[in-house]
């Protein structure tokens, strides 16, 4: 299933050089991956409940094409790959300027994490079947667990 975010760019996303800042292209994607949990009906409130929450090891970007001041973007979320388990994952997001060409795309590698341990998990049902599915990159791989 695929899914995208339409947002709108704010004054405060732009550098001295009238594009978009780097940091801001990971916001709008981390907004992105909280509105894919929503869509959902994985909230916050669900993470502190289950006492199961998402965690990042490493975010890559890579910059394709300038977002300009005033411009709007478009944000998607695809799985590049999953664990057996649910425990691990990788995500890609796909950032389009307003005239939906490519901009940037960020990688980011997680998994879930025991709030109470400190320790990856798996997580429930609910939170595997997110990701599951999610729509696939063409390079999807699924992720060995580490011993």
């Amino acid at each position: 299933m695929s899914f995208k975010v339409d947002f709108k760019t704010r004054w405060s996303d732009f550098d001295a050089n009238i594009h978009m800042r780097h940091t801001a292209y990971n916001d709008y994607c981390a907004e992105a991956r909280m509105r894919y949990f929503n869509k959902f009906g994985i909230t916050v409130q669900d993470f502190a409940k289950e006492k199961v929450g998402p965690i990042l090891f490493e975010e890559n970007t890579r910059f394709v094409k300038e977002i300009h001041m005033g411009e709007d973007i478009s944000v998607n979320l695809k799985i590049i790959g999953l664990s057996e388990n649910g425990e691990r994952w990788k995500i890609q997001n796909e950032v389009f300027n307003v005239h939906g060409k490519l901009s940037a795309i960020i990688t980011v590698h997680g998994a879930w994490l025991d709030l109470f341990k400190r320790k990856l998990t798996t997580p429930p049902l609910k939170f595997q079947e997110i990701f599951t599915d999610a729509e696939k990159t063409e390079n999807f791989k699924v992720i060995p667990l580490k011993k």
